[in-house]
């Protein structure tokens, strides 16, 4: 039997308050997303005033980070140069702003960020995953 880390509920709100108070602190109001390492959402705020699309953008932002193991900007990236293709990948959504969360060398989730623009979405999500570094 394999033994693997996971994300607790109290990791995922630390991670997304790290993430929000990056966002608040810019003044943009986003919604954060945590997925767990199987894509399901465990925890989800919504800052006031934040588009009522950014609830599902954000989750599937993450969700893009953990099914591809990269950051969905990867994605973007690729299909800004051209590959089109890319779009049709199932779970792609190729927009900054979902990061995968890892742990001692374990994926064990992935935050994803909506609200603003894709790069400030990114600049959030990154603090969100900075948070998780802090983490014991």
């Amino acid at each position: 039997m394999l033994t693997k880390l996971a994300l607790s509920l109290a990791d995922a709100k630390a991670i997304a308050a790290a993430a929000t108070a990056e966002a608040q602190k810019q003044g943009w109001t986003v919604v954060v997303a945590i997925v767990d390492d199987g894509g399901h959402l465990m925890y989800l705020e919504r800052l006031d005033g934040t588009q009522l699309a950014s609830s599902t953008v954000a989750q599937e932002k993450a969700r893009t980070a953990l099914l591809f193991k990269r950051p969905s900007k990867a994605l973007e990236d690729v299909v800004l140069g051209g590959r089109t293709v890319m779009l049709g990948l199932p779970g792609a959504t190729p927009i900054e702003g979902g990061l995968p969360l890892v742990k001692d060398g374990h994926l064990v989730g992935a935050i994803g960020v909506s609200g603003v623009q894709s790069f400030q979405d990114g600049i959030v999500a990154a603090a969100g995953v900075a948070a998780l570094e802090q983490l014991s």
